[in-house]
C-alpha cells in the first residue's frame, strides 16, 4: 500500500498471483475476514483474475501483516480504516500518520509495561507454588 515508503521489492511485488485460499492461510485469516477488509476499505484495490476470482499480490501481503500488528496494538478497526485512507490520500498525510503511530506506539508500550508487570507477579505465584511443592 505505501509504495513511496517502501524499499524497491523487485517487479512482481504487485502482481496479483496469490488465491483468498492461499492468502487466508498464508495471513492466518479466513476468507470472511479477508473480504469484510476488503468491503470496509482496509484493503487496497485487489486485482481479479479472468474468472472474477481475487488474487491478492505481495503487497497485499505486506498490508495484512501490518494490520495484524496494529490490531495487536488495539487499534480500532475504525482507526486502521483511517490509516488506509490516508495511505491512498498520498504523501501530504504523512503528518497524520505520523502522528497515528506515534499514539499507537505509546499505547504499545503501555500494554508491554502492564504485561511485564503480570509476568511478574505470576513468577512471584509460580515461585511460592513451586517452593510449597517441593520436598
Amino acid at each position: 500500500m505505501e509504495a513511496a515508503v517502501q524499499q524497491d521489492h523487485g517487479p512482481d511485488y504487485e502482481r496479483p498471483r496469490y488465491s483468498i485460499g492461499e492468502v487466508s492461510e498464508r495471513s492466518g485469516l479466513t476468507r470472511d475476514t479477508l473480504r469484510w477488509y476488503e468491503r470496509i476499505g482496509l484493503m487496497d484495490y485487489v486485482g481479479r483474475d479472468h474468472a472474477g476470482q481475487r488474487r491478492f499480490s505481495e503487497r497485499d501481503l505486506v498490508w495484512l501483516d501490518l494490520i495484524g500488528k496494529l490490531r495487536c496494538t488495539g487499534m480500532s478497526v475504525a482507526d486502521m480504516v483511517r490509516y488506509a485512507e490516508l495511505v491512498r490520500a498520498g504523501e501530504s498525510t504523512y503528518p497524520q500518520r505520523l502522528e497515528m503511530f506515534r499514539e499507537t506506539r505509546e499505547s504499545a508500550l503501555a500494554q508491554i509495561a502492564q504485561l511485564r508487570q503480570t509476568v511478574a507477579a505470576l513468577d512471584r505465584k509460580i515461585a511460592l507454588y513451586e517452593g510449597r511443592t517441593q520436598p
